[in-house]
């Protein structure tokens, strides 16, 4: 398998291996993490693969410990992931809120299951929208990315490190476990063919820089520790120049700029997919492995003489609420199937605003939402 990644052939790949080649085709050379089902193979796959490329691996003692070495990794100029599940993910969480004030680049994928807690370790779940966007508390702007094929794993994950160096900020990917151990043939491009951003540097004297310092991106440029640019990094707010402060006009000056490098590049960080949209009466939304059964419903619906649509969200977070509007405004109905109460349910309902009918299908059980429930309802629809 390893001469056919390389050479661009066709591989047989589940979707958490998929994730690996995507990392090191991005230039990932550290990881840090803890074993987690269904997460774990990422970990596997990392402690063979990193060494082999001259990067790190390290299994540490906790999610909290891993995400923290992840997050030094990065401040010391390295591309830096971890992965875990549901439970892992609630302990990160403080980290991440770390690396989101002290705007440190890292990769964080939480392949869902069903909770709470322990909950349903080997079986899917997609209750972890809602925390992937406000699990670490404040006011903060977060960027999630979501799979569903073996494909989009690669891919996504190559897109997650490309908009993290980019913008300064951690990227989340969800996955969750069919996706995860779904395997399917990939063609992997050549490395050339890969598009890969690395993080602005520094081109002024190491006395001359400021290292929070505001510009038209809203992103500064990131020194390397180890090569002379110095600075104060802390989770608490701080000055341009990493030092905390209680000034209000500082605090302000620094918060705007931290949701504007998110929010003026929207069109840069959000990725939708649409099909058979144009004439649509009814519309699906989806995302994940849900998207799977949600794409052969909707072509089964059209066989049926139902002029159904689908619209899968790559990017969760921000919300795609400016590609989703148009649809809302022309089509008769909605349907949002999902593997939990209806958590981006809630959010389309929420930027409706009585534009049309929207209807959720959710199961909770751990079993995936099937094509033909999905067929169902859009045939009552």
């Amino acid at each position: 398998m390893e001469d056919a990644v390389r050479s661009g052939k066709p591989v047989l790949l589940q979707g958490n291996e998929a994730m690996v080649e995507g990392a090191l085709a991005a230039g990932c050379r550290f990881f840090a993490g803890y074993p987690i089902t269904p997460a774990t193979e990422i970990s596997e796959a990392m402690s063979v693969k990193l060494p082999a490329v001259g990067g790190t691996f390290i299994q540490m003692e906790d999610e909290i410990a891993s995400l923290g070495a992840v997050i030094g990794a990065s401040l010391a100029g390295a591309k830096a992931m971890t992965a875990t599940s549901g439970p892992g993910f609630s302990l990160m969480q403080e980290n991440i809120g770390f690396a989101c004030v002290a705007e440190v680049p890292c990769v964080i994928v939480n392949v869902m299951r069903g909770g709470p807690s322990t909950g349903l370790p080997t079986r899917p779940s997609q209750g972890d929208v809602m925390q992937a966007r406000w699990g670490t508390h404040g006011e903060h702007p977060v960027i999630v990315l979501s799979v569903s094929t073996t494909w989009e794993c690669f891919d996504v994950t190559v897109k997650a490190f490309n908009l993290s160096e980019k913008y300064r900020t951690p990227v989340i990917i969800l996955s969750d476990e069919v996706v995860a151990h779904t395997r399917e043939k990939v063609q992997l491009p050549h490395p050339q063919e890969i598009e890969v951003i690395d993080r602005i540097k520094p081109n002024m004297p190491p006395e001359w820089y400021i290292p929070y310092e505001d510009n038209a991106r809203g992103v500064p440029p990131m020194g390397v520790f180890g090569d002379g640019y110095r600075y104060h990094v802390t989770g608490l707010i701080h000055d341009v120049r990493g030092f905390p402060t209680e000034r209000p006009d500082e605090i302000q000056a620094f918060l705007n700029r931290l949701h504007r490098k998110i929010y003026q590049n929207y069109f840069d960080i959000v990725f939708i997919e649409e099909e058979f949209t144009e004439d649509a009466e009814l519309l699906v939304i989806s995302y994940g492995s849900v998207a799977r059964s949600a794409k052969r419903a909707v072509r089964e619906a059209r066989k049926r003489g139902v002029k159904a649509g689908m619209v899968k969200l790559i990017t969760l977070w921000p919300f795609p609420r400016q590609f989703l509007e148009p649809y809302l405004r022309k089509v008769r109905a909605v349907l949002v199937p999902e593997m939990n109460f209806g958590q981006v349910a809630r959010e389309v309902k929420r930027i409706n605003q009585g534009m049309t009918r929207v209807e959720k299908l959710n199961r909770i059980d751990g079993q995936l939402i099937t094509p033909s429930e999905i067929l169902t309802r859009l045939l009552k629809m």
